[in-house]
């Protein structure tokens, strides 16, 4: 029950949690380290008559898994790139199931052996539940570290991807375990096992699919109330995670208890449906804001976890102490099991792998040392009936408190001895060196920043906002502390340097292109062909490829909008005026953004002119690449123009109408930002601009309104 103190408890918690984070960011300190670390040091703090309002907030059982846990999924899988992760898809999955069961059983089989030598006598199911929780890695510390360390980003997508699995793999074995303690070890046990693991992780797949896609095509209908559009991606990750807790109930009441799904699974596949494929449905507006909100989200839930894990000390009882040995016998195995588990699953994958997807010693050497515990652990140890009975059990302890000793015990080890030693592994390994195409974005980027520092100071100098003498010697500082020092360096390849501008400037076409959609100058269809392009080109890019297909908009990678394109193709055809429409709509976006290229292409060219980023050679070949696409886009848009006079003048009338209100709406924002609009009046102009805009809302669908224009 949430009292008055539990409350006060749990945002000073938070407010802690901030002045933590400063404190981390100022030191280069592990975040999550730090605040277990100030979790452990308000035990005693509690235990004062002034601060015993501390303990009143703890983590229960349902808050973890049913508030916190889906705001951790849904985080990680709305960010992940689910082309990067299918192109890893083999190391992930072979990782989060095979690694995780061998970690797992090793766990298991060899506490089991130990305790017994120990004269410690733990049946073997216990240890296998120990196994169980404590096997699924916690991505959130190691990701900081990776990111702060330089990590590659594919070692970091194979490592979130195991992690964001794995978690469902854990909760199916957890639970199957858990079931075996209460009904005993046999084969149709056993067989039923296997079944319900299988039916969780598929079942569960098939379910946040559906749910995803459903709530993606319901917020496409509410595209335009950002509200409402918000608040469906908001509470997806916990309608997911509840609604599969929900028929998992129904199924168990019905009898069919073998059938149960993985609301981890549901949540994970929901969340990267959203993140891959609904996220475009909303406006780039909504959009920043849901990154934002979840990253905050994810931050608090995060926060209140990993100090609730430092106050945990509190909750183990004062005769654990005498666990001394099994606590150290436990930390050494845990580390040792998910060593071998690395080392026994990618080896063989290794062999028939092609050699740029091997998966090199070094990186397995990280991917063994950087398996942190966390809020996982803690959720599952905590789903352990506190009643727990097992035949053969003889300890002063219940099941309950053994296990969770030796899961704080195991938590603590990894984030106070690992942790702080990722970065000197990765350091002896060699493992986050620059590749050449970093390098060379690394210079290009040092130039064109400084070179526009210098070109804005000029400016403002003009315009004397900076006084002469200010502005020469900052001219000077940047000139010979950053664009000097850049072209010293050792220049990249022409290769190198028109691959690095290739990148921006597609860069620089998908905002164009995501503009032009939020304004609704396209199709959705039209958007997703076009930003797929853009993908495969930018990507082909960074690869080395710069002539790639021009007229390829996607490939099997594109696993949610090739669903959905099959899914499509059971509907009836679009009408010969919305085929119309759709082409004339992708070329005329075709030849904007590849303006606005150009666009950029100059004023690049102009900005670094004298500071030598691009070799001329590198500037006219992009120059004459973008101008192709302009000017074949242009023709092919005429060339429809022309067959198809009613519908594209239709068409073109409305975009215009639409850029007018485009231009009224920013300037009814800026005279009421300024104060020369009351709400009152701000709200009357505004309905009233909303009104004659809906008169004029673009239709896609509807046929062309017959006219006396006659083709020329």
């Amino acid at each position: 029950m949430l009292t008055v103190a539990s409350a006060f408890a749990l945002f000073l918690m938070l407010a802690i949690a901030s002045l933590v984070y400063f404190v981390s960011i100022r030191y280069k300190l592990p975040y999550t380290v730090l605040l277990t670390f100030v979790g452990v040091l308000l035990v005693p703090l509690s235990a004062l008559p002034l601060f015993e309002f501390l303990r009143e907030f703890q983590l229960t059982p349902e808050l973890l898994f049913f508030i916190f846990l889906p705001i951790l999924i849904f985080e990680s899988g709305f960010n992940m790139n689910v082309r990067r992760v299918v192109e890893e898809f083999r190391p992930i999955m072979m990782l989060a199931i095979v690694g995780y069961l061998i970690s797992a059983f090793l766990i298991g089989g060899s506490l089991w052996f130990v305790f017994g030598w120990l004269n410690i006598p733990v049946p073997f199911l216990i240890t296998l539940l120990f196994g169980a929780l404590i096997s699924a890695t916690d991505p959130v510390a190691v990701l900081a570290l990776f990111k702060e360390f330089g990590a590659p980003r594919r070692l970091s997508l194979i490592f979130e991807g195991e992690s964001l699995m794995n978690d469902a793999t854990a909760l199916a074995l957890f639970i199957i375990i858990l079931g075996l303690i209460d009904t005993g070890i046999s084969v149709t046990a056993l067989g039923a096992g296997v079944v319900t693991f299988l039916i969780m992780l598929l079942g569960g797949a098939l379910f946040g699919l559906i749910f995803g896609f459903g709530i993606a095509q319901l917020i496409g209908k509410f595209r335009q109330n950002e509200f409402i559009a918000i608040a469906l991606m908001i509470v997806l990750a916990h309608l997911s995670f509840l609604s599969a807790e929900f028929l998992n109930e129904i199924f168990a009441h019905a009898g069919w208890s073998i059938i149960q799904l993985s609301p981890i699974i549901t949540t994970t596949v929901a969340s990267v449906v959203m993140g891959n494929y609904g996220r475009y449905k909303v406006t780039p507006h909504a959009e920043e804001f849901i990154d934002r909100f979840w990253s905050h989200f994810a931050f608090l839930a995060n926060s209140v976890i990993f100090i609730l894990v430092g106050l945990f000390v509190a909750r183990i009882p004062e005769t654990a102490s005498v666990l001394i040995i099994p606590i150290i016998a436990a930390i050494i195995i845990v580390a040792i099991a998910r060593a071998l588990s690395i080392y026994i699953t990618l080896t063989p994958y290794n062999l028939i792998a092609a050699p740029n997807e091997r998966i090199s010693l070094a990186w397995q050497h990280v991917l063994a040392w950087g398996s942190l515990r966390g809020a996982l652990a803690i959720m599952l140890v905590f789903l352990v009936p506190v009643d727990l009975t097992i035949p053969g059990w003889t300890l002063a302890f219940s099941p309950h408190e053994f296990l969770l000793v030796l899961t704080v015990a195991c938590i603590f080890a990894t984030l106070f001895i690992k942790a702080p030693l990722v970065g000197p592994v990765m350091r002896r390994l060699k493992v986050g060196l620059l590749t050449p195409i970093e390098k060379a974005a690394y210079r290009e980027a040092q130039i064109l920043i400084h070179g526009t520092t210098i070109s804005k100071l000029a400016t403002y100098t003009s315009k004397g906002y900076v006084p002469d003498t200010v502005s020469r010697d900052l001219h000077a500082q940047h000139a010979s502390e950053f664009i000097d020092n850049a072209l010293h360096d050792v220049e990249p390849s022409n290769t190198l340097a028109e691959q690095t501008l290739r990148m921006y400037l597609i860069g620089r076409e998908k905002e164009v292109l995501k503009e032009l959609y939020a304004f609704d100058e396209m199709t959705e269809s039209v958007f997703r062909r076009i930003y797929g392009k853009l993908t495969l080109q930018e990507e082909s890019a960074e690869k080395g490829n710069l002539n790639p297909d021009p007229h390829q908009t996607n490939d099997y990678r594109d696993v949610f909008e090739n669903m959905a394109r099959r899914l499509r193709s059971f509907l009836p055809p679009i009408s010969p005026a919305e085929l119309v429409r759709e082409q004339y709509l992708h070329y005329r976006t075709h030849e904007i953004i590849a303006h606005k290229a150009l666009k950029e292409l100059t004023a690049i060219d102009t900005l670094t002119e004298n500071h030598g980023a691009f070799t001329p050679l590198v500037i006219e070949r992009t120059k004459k690449l973008y101008e192709d696409y302009r000017d074949d886009a242009c023709k092919r848009k005429k060339s429809i123009k022309e067959e198809h006079p009613l519908v594209v003048n239709e068409l073109d009338s409305a975009l215009a109408l639409r850029s007018a209100y485009r231009v009224e709406e920013k300037l009814l924002k800026k005279l009421h930002h300024r104060g020369f609009l009351t709400p009152k009046l701000y709200i009357k102009l505004k309905e009233q601009y909303e009104h004659d805009m809906a008169k004029r809302k673009i239709s896609y669908k509807s046929e062309p309104k017959k006219t006396h224009t006659t083709r020329t």
